[in-house]
């Protein structure tokens, strides 16, 4: 079931900028990796209907599911991982992204990324797997953002 949490939603950069000064509170890096893990455990889980070979995200050493769905010109994203520190990265993503429409996805900056120090503590197959999530969640919305204007 794809969650709205947005009834008065932020913008992409606000809810970076909330991150930033989350993760900011915290110096050490074990902690920040708590945190993930803690935020993804907050995370509902994905509708089992959705675990899917299709939800799959390529590019991922873990199994990511990521789902998306549109409503009111919003795309809403759902996801799970069976890793815990990449569940917590997907929650950021739609934390930041989800709720939002087509072209402010399309045209959003992840600078969050480098500025909580994720993207130089991650290992390379979690950054290879942090740019493939990023990577369908654009796609999803450019297939949005294509079926709106046909």
């Amino acid at each position: 079931m794809i969650m709205d949490l947005t009834s008065d939603p932020m913008t992409i950069n606000e809810a970076q900028d909330e991150l930033i000064a989350e993760f900011g509170e915290v110096d050490d890096w074990m902690d920040k990796y708590q945190m993930l893990i803690d935020l993804g455990s907050e995370q509902q889980p994905i509708d089992p209907a959705y675990k899917t070979d299709d939800n799959l995200i390529d590019g991922c050493q873990s199994r990511v599911w990521l789902h998306s769905g549109m409503r009111d010109g919003r795309v809403y994203l759902d996801a799970e991982s069976d890793a815990l520190i990449v569940k917590g990265i997907v929650a950021l993503l739609i934390r930041v992204l989800s709720g939002h429409t087509p072209d402010e996805i399309l045209d959003a900056d992840l600078y969050f990324i480098d500025r909580i120090g994720l993207k130089e503590h991650l290992s390379p197959t979690r950054s290879n797997g942090l740019v493939a999530m990023i990577k369908q969640i654009r796609l999803y919305a450019l297939a949005y953002k294509a079926k709106e204007n046909e």
